[in-house]
C-alpha cells in the first residue's frame, strides 16, 4: 500500500483522525506494516505492549482471560492506551485469517505528539471525555446495583 493509502486508513480510526492530515501523514511514514496468516498471534496476553496496531486487511480475534472477545477488522486499533502509556497487554490478538496490520511504535506516536502540540490537546481533550463518560457510567452501574 502507499502511504496515501495508508493516511487514508490512520483517518478512518476514530482517535488518530483528531491528530489531523500532517500528523496522520508522519504517523504513516514512520510506521510498519506487518502480515499474520490465520491463526499467528499478534500479541499475548501479559506481553508488554509498545506499540498499536491498526488492521490494515483481514481480522483478528481479540480475547482476555475472563471471557471477554471482540472481532477486530479493518480500521480498528488495537492498543490505543499502548500508544501514550507502557503497560502490559490485557488480551491476546489472534488472526482469523490472513491478515496485515500497519504497527505505530509508542516512540513515533509520542515524538508526532511532541512536534503537534494542538494535536496533542485534541488527543488530550478526546481521553478526558471518554474518562469522565467511563466514570459516570461506572456511578450509574453502581447505583443500580445498590437498589
Amino acid at each position: 500500500m502507499s502511504i496515501e493509502d495508508d493516511v487514508a486508513l490512520l483517518e478512518r480510526v476514530p482517535t488518530l483522525r483528531l491528530l489531523g492530515a500532517a500528523a496522520l501523514r508522519m504517523l504513516a511514514i514512520g510506521s510498519e506494516q506487518r502480515n499474520f496468516a490465520r491463526g499467528e498471534v499478534l500479541f499475548k496476553e501479559g506481553d508488554d505492549a509498545d506499540a498499536g496496531f491498526i488492521v490494515q486487511r483481514g481480522a483478528f480475534r481479540v480475547e482476555d482471560s475472563g471471557g471477554a472477545e471482540i472481532i477486530a477488522g479493518p480500521g480498528t486499533l488495537l492498543g490505543e492506551l499502548a500508544l501514550v502509556v507502557a503497560m502490559r497487554r490485557p488480551s491476546t490478538a489472534t488472526a482469523l485469517e490472513n491478515s496485515s496490520v500497519i504497527r505505530v511504535a509508542r516512540s513515533l506516536f509520542q515524538r508526532v505528539l511532541e512536534s503537534d502540540p494542538a494535536a496533542a490537546r485534541r488527543l488530550r481533550d478526546e481521553f478526558a471525555i471518554r474518562t469522565s463518560q467511563i466514570a459516570s457510567d461506572i456511578l450509574m452501574a453502581g447505583a443500580k446495583l445498590s437498589i
